[in-house]
Protein backbone atom coordinates (compact mmCIF):
# COMPACT_ATOMS: atom_id res chain seq x y z
CA UNK A 1 0.00 0.00 0.00
CA UNK A 2 2.76 1.63 0.77
CA UNK A 3 4.61 1.59 -2.42
CA UNK A 4 1.68 2.15 -4.42
CA UNK A 5 1.06 5.35 -2.59
CA UNK A 6 4.49 6.61 -3.31
CA UNK A 7 4.09 6.07 -6.99
CA UNK A 8 0.76 7.60 -6.97
CA UNK A 9 2.43 10.88 -5.71
CA UNK A 10 4.98 10.81 -8.20
CA UNK A 11 2.52 10.07 -10.95
CA UNK A 12 0.86 13.21 -10.05
CA UNK A 13 3.63 14.86 -9.22
CA UNK A 14 5.03 14.55 -12.64
CA UNK A 15 1.76 14.99 -14.31
CA UNK A 16 1.10 18.41 -12.58
CA UNK A 17 4.55 19.90 -13.63
CA UNK A 18 4.45 18.54 -16.61
CA UNK A 19 0.43 19.28 -17.69
CA UNK A 20 0.97 22.79 -16.35
CA UNK A 21 4.12 23.51 -18.79
CA UNK A 22 1.91 21.90 -21.53
CA UNK A 23 -1.04 24.00 -21.00
CA UNK A 24 0.75 27.38 -20.70
CA UNK A 25 2.25 26.72 -23.67
CA UNK A 26 -0.98 26.00 -25.25
CA UNK A 27 -3.25 29.07 -24.34
CA UNK A 28 0.44 31.01 -24.78
CA UNK A 29 1.34 30.18 -28.33
CA UNK A 30 -0.94 27.57 -29.18
CA UNK A 31 -4.40 28.84 -28.28
CA UNK A 32 -3.31 32.52 -29.01
CA UNK A 33 -4.67 33.62 -25.59
CA UNK A 34 -0.91 36.10 -25.70
CA UNK A 35 -1.42 37.46 -21.64
CA UNK A 36 1.52 35.68 -19.64
CA UNK A 37 0.95 38.21 -17.01
CA UNK A 38 -2.53 37.83 -16.44
CA UNK A 39 -2.37 33.72 -16.74
CA UNK A 40 0.52 34.52 -14.23
CA UNK A 41 -1.86 36.20 -11.94
CA UNK A 42 -4.46 33.29 -12.04
CA UNK A 43 -1.64 31.16 -11.41
CA UNK A 44 -0.98 33.47 -8.07
CA UNK A 45 -4.71 33.64 -7.09
CA UNK A 46 -5.02 29.99 -6.96
CA UNK A 47 -2.40 29.36 -5.12
CA UNK A 48 -3.18 32.05 -2.37
CA UNK A 49 -6.72 29.80 -2.20
CA UNK A 50 -5.70 26.76 -2.02
CA UNK A 51 -2.62 27.43 -0.09
CA UNK A 52 -5.01 29.00 2.78
CA UNK A 53 -7.51 26.09 2.62
CA UNK A 54 -4.40 23.06 2.79
CA UNK A 55 -2.92 24.75 5.63
CA UNK A 56 -5.59 26.76 7.95
CA UNK A 57 -8.30 24.09 7.00
CA UNK A 58 -6.76 20.41 5.87
CA UNK A 59 -3.76 20.76 8.13
CA UNK A 60 -1.50 19.44 5.90
CA UNK A 61 1.28 21.34 7.38
CA UNK A 62 0.90 23.38 10.75
CA UNK A 63 -0.17 27.00 10.72
CA UNK A 64 2.78 29.56 11.09
CA UNK A 65 2.18 33.23 11.90
CA UNK A 66 4.27 35.90 10.42
CA UNK A 67 6.21 37.23 13.57
CA UNK A 68 7.41 40.48 12.81
CA UNK A 69 7.10 43.43 9.91
CA UNK A 70 11.29 42.33 9.17
CA UNK A 71 9.95 39.15 8.03
CA UNK A 72 7.17 40.24 6.26
CA UNK A 73 9.63 42.76 4.28
CA UNK A 74 11.62 39.85 3.43
CA UNK A 75 9.08 37.10 2.48
CA UNK A 76 7.43 40.39 -0.04
CA UNK A 77 11.05 40.41 -1.46
CA UNK A 78 10.76 36.48 -2.04
CA UNK A 79 7.26 37.18 -3.16
CA UNK A 80 8.61 39.65 -6.17
CA UNK A 81 11.41 37.58 -6.93
CA UNK A 82 9.21 34.48 -7.48
CA UNK A 83 6.35 36.07 -9.20
CA UNK A 84 9.16 37.51 -11.84
CA UNK A 85 10.75 33.99 -12.15
CA UNK A 86 7.13 32.62 -13.06
CA UNK A 87 6.09 35.91 -15.06
CA UNK A 88 9.55 35.24 -17.30
CA UNK A 89 8.77 31.66 -17.70
CA UNK A 90 5.09 32.16 -19.12
CA UNK A 91 6.77 34.85 -21.31
CA UNK A 92 9.58 32.55 -22.93
CA UNK A 93 6.65 29.98 -24.08
CA UNK A 94 4.85 32.35 -25.96
CA UNK A 95 8.19 31.82 -28.46
CA UNK A 96 10.12 29.02 -27.43
CA UNK A 97 9.47 25.46 -27.83
CA UNK A 98 9.00 23.68 -24.42
CA UNK A 99 11.85 21.19 -25.11
CA UNK A 100 14.63 24.38 -25.64
CA UNK A 101 12.36 26.34 -22.66
CA UNK A 102 13.57 22.88 -20.66
CA UNK A 103 16.74 22.78 -21.93
CA UNK A 104 17.73 26.67 -20.75
CA UNK A 105 15.73 25.83 -17.04
CA UNK A 106 18.08 22.93 -16.39
CA UNK A 107 20.83 25.92 -15.89
CA UNK A 108 19.23 26.68 -12.66
CA UNK A 109 22.26 25.30 -10.62
CA UNK A 110 25.09 27.35 -12.64
CA UNK A 111 22.84 30.41 -11.54
CA UNK A 112 22.47 28.92 -7.99
CA UNK A 113 26.40 28.82 -7.84
CA UNK A 114 27.05 31.91 -9.13
CA UNK A 115 24.49 33.97 -6.24
CA UNK A 116 25.57 31.91 -3.36
CA UNK A 117 29.26 32.89 -3.71
CA UNK A 118 28.38 36.55 -5.05
CA UNK A 119 25.54 36.67 -1.49
CA UNK A 120 27.23 34.22 0.55
CA UNK A 121 30.93 33.56 -0.95
CA UNK A 122 30.11 30.24 -0.33
CA UNK A 123 32.56 28.73 -2.11
CA UNK A 124 31.95 24.80 -3.64
CA UNK A 125 35.17 22.33 -4.65
CA UNK A 126 36.93 22.68 -7.66
CA UNK A 127 34.96 19.66 -9.10
CA UNK A 128 31.53 20.96 -8.49
CA UNK A 129 32.31 24.15 -10.64
CA UNK A 130 34.09 21.70 -12.83
CA UNK A 131 30.58 20.38 -13.61
CA UNK A 132 28.74 23.44 -14.20
CA UNK A 133 31.00 23.57 -17.58
CA UNK A 134 28.74 20.65 -18.99
CA UNK A 135 25.47 22.61 -17.95
CA UNK A 136 26.30 25.76 -19.96
CA UNK A 137 28.44 24.53 -22.50
CA UNK A 138 25.40 22.16 -23.67
CA UNK A 139 23.04 25.27 -23.46
CA UNK A 140 25.42 26.70 -26.14
CA UNK A 141 25.15 24.01 -28.41
CA UNK A 142 21.16 23.73 -27.78
CA UNK A 143 21.23 27.78 -28.66
CA UNK A 144 23.09 27.24 -32.08
CA UNK A 145 20.91 24.33 -33.05
CA UNK A 146 17.30 25.23 -32.14
CA UNK A 147 15.00 25.87 -34.79
CA UNK A 148 12.75 28.05 -33.26
CA UNK A 149 15.56 30.44 -31.43
CA UNK A 150 13.62 33.52 -30.72
CA UNK A 151 16.19 35.85 -28.94
CA UNK A 152 13.70 37.80 -26.68
CA UNK A 153 12.20 34.25 -25.43
CA UNK A 154 15.68 33.52 -24.32
CA UNK A 155 16.20 36.32 -22.68
CA UNK A 156 13.00 35.89 -20.79
CA UNK A 157 13.91 32.16 -20.15
CA UNK A 158 16.79 32.84 -18.73
CA UNK A 159 16.34 36.04 -16.42
CA UNK A 160 13.47 33.34 -14.96
CA UNK A 161 15.95 30.75 -14.41
CA UNK A 162 18.27 33.25 -12.58
CA UNK A 163 15.09 34.68 -10.87
CA UNK A 164 14.56 31.25 -9.41
CA UNK A 165 17.97 30.90 -8.67
CA UNK A 166 17.86 34.10 -6.94
CA UNK A 167 15.06 32.82 -4.64
CA UNK A 168 16.67 30.29 -3.59
CA UNK A 169 19.63 31.70 -2.26
CA UNK A 170 17.42 34.55 -0.87
CA UNK A 171 15.47 32.33 0.82
CA UNK A 172 18.04 30.74 2.75
CA UNK A 173 19.94 34.26 3.40
CA UNK A 174 16.76 36.03 5.33
CA UNK A 175 15.26 33.05 6.64
CA UNK A 176 17.89 31.58 8.18
CA UNK A 177 17.12 32.03 11.21
CA UNK A 178 14.92 29.14 12.94
CA UNK A 179 12.58 31.96 14.22
CA UNK A 180 11.97 33.06 10.85
CA UNK A 181 11.83 30.22 8.76
CA UNK A 182 9.16 28.99 6.95
CA UNK A 183 7.43 25.31 6.03
CA UNK A 184 7.39 25.76 1.97
CA UNK A 185 3.64 25.35 2.26
CA UNK A 186 3.21 28.52 4.47
CA UNK A 187 5.84 30.40 2.53
CA UNK A 188 3.70 30.11 -0.70
CA UNK A 189 0.37 30.92 0.88
CA UNK A 190 2.29 34.20 2.21
CA UNK A 191 4.56 34.77 -1.14
CA UNK A 192 1.52 34.20 -3.56
CA UNK A 193 -0.76 36.80 -2.78
CA UNK A 194 2.11 39.05 -2.58
CA UNK A 195 2.73 38.39 -6.48
CA UNK A 196 -1.09 38.80 -6.80
CA UNK A 197 -0.65 42.70 -5.27
CA UNK A 198 2.22 43.40 -8.07
CA UNK A 199 0.95 41.01 -10.73
CA UNK A 200 -2.93 42.88 -10.76
CA UNK A 201 -1.55 46.20 -11.34
CA UNK A 202 1.02 45.28 -14.00
CA UNK A 203 -1.67 43.06 -15.46
CA UNK A 204 -3.90 46.21 -16.30
CA UNK A 205 -1.33 48.85 -17.21
CA UNK A 206 0.80 46.65 -19.49
CA UNK A 207 -2.06 44.12 -21.19
CA UNK A 208 -4.25 46.69 -21.37
CA UNK A 209 -8.01 45.32 -21.40
CA UNK A 210 -6.80 41.87 -20.30
CA UNK A 211 -10.00 41.29 -18.03
CA UNK A 212 -12.44 41.93 -21.02
CA UNK A 213 -10.82 39.73 -23.24
CA UNK A 214 -10.57 37.15 -21.03
CA UNK A 215 -14.26 37.47 -19.86
CA UNK A 216 -15.10 37.43 -23.92
CA UNK A 217 -13.18 34.53 -25.01
CA UNK A 218 -14.88 32.44 -22.03
CA UNK A 219 -17.98 33.61 -23.24
CA UNK A 220 -17.27 32.27 -26.86
CA UNK A 221 -15.47 29.09 -25.94
CA UNK A 222 -16.57 27.25 -22.91
CA UNK A 223 -13.70 25.46 -23.10
CA UNK A 224 -11.14 28.61 -22.72
CA UNK A 225 -12.58 28.58 -19.17
CA UNK A 226 -11.82 25.38 -18.17
CA UNK A 227 -8.44 25.54 -19.59
CA UNK A 228 -7.63 28.77 -17.34
CA UNK A 229 -9.36 27.10 -14.15
CA UNK A 230 -7.52 23.90 -14.63
CA UNK A 231 -4.33 25.33 -15.41
CA UNK A 232 -4.45 27.74 -12.41
CA UNK A 233 -5.31 24.84 -10.14
CA UNK A 234 -2.16 22.70 -11.27
CA UNK A 235 -0.38 26.14 -10.89
CA UNK A 236 -0.95 25.12 -7.07
CA UNK A 237 -0.71 21.61 -7.34
CA UNK A 238 2.52 21.04 -8.45
CA UNK A 239 3.97 22.85 -5.16
CA UNK A 240 1.69 20.40 -3.56
CA UNK A 241 2.80 17.32 -5.11
CA UNK A 242 6.37 19.18 -4.94
CA UNK A 243 6.00 18.62 -1.23
CA UNK A 244 4.61 15.62 -0.79
CA UNK A 245 6.92 13.66 -2.71
CA UNK A 246 9.64 15.56 -0.85
CA UNK A 247 8.53 14.20 2.16
CA UNK A 248 7.58 10.65 1.53
CA UNK A 249 10.50 9.91 -0.57
CA UNK A 250 14.43 9.73 -0.59
CA UNK A 251 17.22 13.18 -1.63
CA UNK A 252 18.13 10.68 -4.02
CA UNK A 253 15.03 9.46 -5.53
CA UNK A 254 13.49 12.92 -5.03
CA UNK A 255 17.16 13.72 -7.28
CA UNK A 256 17.22 11.36 -9.71
CA UNK A 257 12.83 11.89 -10.88
CA UNK A 258 13.86 15.67 -10.88
CA UNK A 259 17.07 14.92 -13.78
CA UNK A 260 14.25 12.61 -15.42
CA UNK A 261 11.52 14.99 -15.07
CA UNK A 262 12.67 17.79 -17.80
CA UNK A 263 13.08 15.25 -20.37
CA UNK A 264 9.87 13.47 -20.15
CA UNK A 265 8.36 16.74 -20.57
CA UNK A 266 10.20 17.33 -23.65
CA UNK A 267 9.56 14.23 -25.36
CA UNK A 268 5.92 14.40 -24.42
CA UNK A 269 6.04 18.17 -25.84
CA UNK A 270 7.89 17.31 -28.98
CA UNK A 271 5.22 14.43 -29.47
CA UNK A 272 2.19 16.96 -28.71
CA UNK A 273 3.29 20.15 -30.33
CA UNK A 274 5.26 18.87 -33.30
CA UNK A 275 7.67 21.60 -33.06
CA UNK A 276 10.76 20.97 -35.21
CA UNK A 277 14.24 19.69 -33.22
CA UNK A 278 17.73 19.50 -34.58
CA UNK A 279 20.04 16.63 -33.86
CA UNK A 280 22.79 19.54 -32.37
CA UNK A 281 19.57 21.01 -30.24
CA UNK A 282 19.21 17.57 -28.69
CA UNK A 283 23.07 17.11 -28.31
CA UNK A 284 22.92 20.65 -26.32
CA UNK A 285 20.00 19.93 -23.90
CA UNK A 286 21.79 15.71 -23.06
CA UNK A 287 24.94 17.61 -22.63
CA UNK A 288 23.46 19.95 -19.99
CA UNK A 289 21.04 17.23 -18.34
CA UNK A 290 24.39 14.99 -17.78
CA UNK A 291 26.15 18.43 -16.34
CA UNK A 292 23.32 18.55 -13.95
CA UNK A 293 23.69 14.67 -13.06
CA UNK A 294 27.08 15.20 -12.38
CA UNK A 295 26.60 18.90 -10.52
CA UNK A 296 24.37 17.26 -7.93
CA UNK A 297 26.60 13.67 -7.54
CA UNK A 298 29.21 16.45 -6.67
CA UNK A 299 27.69 18.42 -4.20
CA UNK A 300 26.35 15.28 -2.65
CA UNK A 301 29.92 13.63 -2.39
CA UNK A 302 30.70 17.43 -0.85
CA UNK A 303 28.72 17.72 2.26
Amino acid sequence: MGRLFTIGLITAWYSSNIGVLLLNKFLLSNYGFRYPIFLTLCHMLACSVFSYVAVSWLKIAPLQGIRSRLQLVKISALGLIFCLSVVGGNISLRYLPVSFNQAVGATTPFFTAVFAYLMTRKREGWITYLTLVPVVTGVIIASGGEPLFHLLGFVMCISATAARALKSVLQGILLYSEGEKLHSMNLLMYMAPVAVLFLLPAALIMEEGVIGITIALARDDQKFFFYLLFNSALAYFVNLTNFLVTKHTSPLTLQVLGNAKGAVAVVISILIFRNPVSLTGMLGYTVTVFGVIFYNEAKKRSM
